[in-house]
């Protein structure tokens, strides 16, 4: 299979990959030194990508991003397929831990589910795909809300409304804010029946190789001992499932 891969394709995605990673713009030089080519091939391939629209030039001998991406990734982000892309992961994380699991994306001011898998017994507390989620009060939203940018995070906090749902919701904003950096440093959020005193949940990002959340997944019911007594084998668990959904995302690459 190696044979039949295209050495100079998978160079040119290198490139782009440098700007996935944060860079805004790119010199020759910085190419070169980067992928550990020579200046007249690194010249080659930033032309190229201008001519076939993926970079533009802003001024001599910078390159950014060009706007063929800004159609793709929107394609990719509203073609509707990430819910039957995550649906057996999912499956196979209801089964590992009896307990009902979603993935979910975000939308203005909720999380929104996308997808469910229930477990294989009698009584479990269920959700209907659709179902939007506070963000300030529910594990998903959290988590959602805690890997936004600070310029994002202000403007959902300038309409937001933080209202008590239980004795448990967090009001205060610096308190919230204080819990939104802890989830970002931990890697996970709960739901300790903060929405709903009856509801409790933990939740994991699924990320792109840079870092940025695309889905979440949880486990959720109606115990407190889902998150007190099973937490951290519930962790293991959904932090695999997340790792498997970027890997079925990403491929080998």
């Amino acid at each position: 299979m190696t044979s039949q891969l295209n050495g100079s394709v998978l160079k040119a995605f290198k490139i782009l990959d440098l700007f996935a990673a944060g860079q805004s713009e790119l010199t020759a030089r910085e190419t070169a030194d980067a992928l550990g080519i020579n200046m007249i091939t690194a010249h080659r391939f930033l032309h190229t990508l201008v001519h076939a629209g993926a970079l533009r030039v802003t001024s001599r001998g910078v390159f950014r991003l060009g706007y063929l991406f800004a159609d793709l990734g929107d394609r990719v982000l509203h073609d509707g397929n990430l819910p039957t892309i995550l649906q057996p992961i999912l499956d196979q994380l209801a089964r590992e831990t009896g307990e009902a699991c979603m993935a979910t994306e975000f939308d203005r001011d909720a999380a929104v589910c996308i997808a469910k898998a229930l477990p294989d017994r009698p009584l479990y507390v269920d959700i209907r795909i659709g179902s939007r989620l506070d963000a300030f009060c529910t594990a998903h939203g959290k988590l959602w809300l805690a890997h936004m940018s600070v310029d994002d995070q202000d403007r959902y906090f300038k309409n937001a409304s933080l209202t008590g749902m239980t004795d448990h919701t967090i009001t205060d904003l610096d308190a919230l804010k204080a819990e939104l950096a802890h989830i970002r440093d931990q890697g996970f959020a709960t739901n300790n029946g903060e929405r709903e005193k009856d509801i409790y949940a933990i939740a994991v990002p699924i990320l792109t190789k840079h870092g940025n959340m695309i889905s979440a997944f949880s486990v959720f019911g109606a115990s407190p001992a889902t998150l007190a007594q099973n937490r951290e084998a519930l962790l293991s668990k959904l932090q695999a499932a997340a790792k498997s959904a970027q890997h079925v995302l990403y491929g080998d690459a």
